[in-house]
């Protein structure tokens, strides 16, 4: 298999139309707005001071990114594993971040891109309580990028089609890291649910 280089893409890929260049805006407007007020996930994208990449789900009930104004997002930190990888890299590497967020039965996507930094001011988290506890900390995304994805990736996965997997056909993720590692108990998926639901 031969790598392409860059001169390769050309040949390959069309050049994108002034439409698709356009429609990334430097600030959320009315329906980049909505969207992410509709949203209960996203993907935190982060870049590290070794060039390294991280992208991990984040989620909440419906709106839980705040949009504080045109050029600002608001994310609480909710209970995870406590490696912080991403916080790691904005606090440390780039400070670059990207949102990718979903909104259930919508193909299309929103991307918001820009820089971050972490508070930990105890007015801002007790205006962000969420599943009866303030979040950890908050990301503050000042944002310079925003536009939104057509929905081919999403319809080409059927991502929001009714038919679904049974979460019986993989174990369960201790069970998975135990099998992994050798560290820990083996738990069934119905103890893991039930830990979950705890420590939302």
């Amino acid at each position: 298999m031969t790598d392409l280089c860059a001169e390769d893409l050309a040949t390959i890929y069309a050049k994108p139309s002034p439409r698709v260049i356009a429609k990334a805006r430097p600030a959320i407007d009315a329906h980049a707005k909505k969207f992410i007020e509709m949203s209960p996930f996203c993907v935190l994208a982060t870049s590290g001071a070794d060039g390294s990449v991280d992208a991990s789900p984040r989620g909440g009930g419906i709106g839980f990114v705040r949009v504080a104004g045109p050029n600002q997002l608001l994310m609480p930190d909710r209970s995870g594993n406590n490696r912080i990888d991403s916080f790691r890299n904005v606090v440390e590497g780039s400070g670059f971040v990207h949102l990718l967020f979903f909104v259930p039965g919508i193909d299309e996507t929103l991307r918001v891109g820009g820089r971050g930094t972490l508070s930990a001011d105890p007015d801002l988290l007790a205006s962000m309580v969420e599943f009866g506890k303030p979040p950890r900390a908050v990301l503050n995304v000042a944002v310079s990028e925003v536009y939104f994805h057509c929905g081919k990736a999403l319809m080409r996965s059927k991502l929001w089609s009714a038919d679904k997997v049974q979460r019986a056909v993989m174990p369960s993720i201790v069970e998975v890291i135990h099998d992994q590692t050798g560290l820990g108990e083996r738990e069934s998926q119905a103890i893991v649910e039930e830990r979950y639901k705890a420590q939302l």
